[in-house]
């Protein structure tokens, strides 16, 4: 959701541990929970922020915890956002973040939201964080772990 009224403005993508053009994500072994890590920054945006919010900055650890058949398929998820952001101006609020499916550069359908909410989440003195678990499907999980360069994460916010 990059292409929002202006009052929203999608301010940090996890493209670094989602896309194919990164090389600072990681992610676990396949053996435990994966977990992507990547850090976030508004440069990342399509079209980049340019506004007071273009300093933000922030780290995203994205863990997948699932439930398999005898056959190894997904039949259940959580996924763990842990989420640390800093260098807002005042009056910054952040409003919603989720996962999209699609490349980076286009306004794609959210497939994992955080439920996050206007409220939920306090700037103070430029910094905050949250981390939310929610439940995810078990066919996106599985598209997600299966190829993670065709989904991107962000963070929308609005300035005061």
């Amino acid at each position: 959701m990059k292409r929002l009224s202006v009052p929203v403005v999608a301010i940090l993508l996890l493209a670094a541990a989602c896309t194919k053009n990164s090389t600072s994500a990681t992610t676990t072994p396949a053996t435990a929970n994966p977990t992507f890590t990547a850090a976030l920054s508004p440069a990342n945006e399509v079209p980049p922020v340019t506004n007071a919010e273009s300093g933000v900055s922030g780290t995203a650890n994205i863990t997948f915890v699932t439930t398999k058949d005898a056959a190894g398929n997904i039949t259940s998820a959580t996924v763990t956002f842990a989420v640390t952001l800093g260098g807002f101006p005042a009056g910054s609020a952040i409003n919603i973040a989720h996962i999209h499916e699609g490349p980076s550069t286009c306004v794609c359908p959210v497939v994992v939201n955080t439920t996050l909410g206007p409220g939920d989440v306090t700037v103070a003195n430029g910094l905050t964080s949250f981390t939310k678990t929610v439940s995810a499907a078990a066919d996106v999980t599985q598209r997600i772990l299966a190829n993670p360069s065709g989904f991107y994460f962000n963070v929308h916010s609005t300035l005061g």
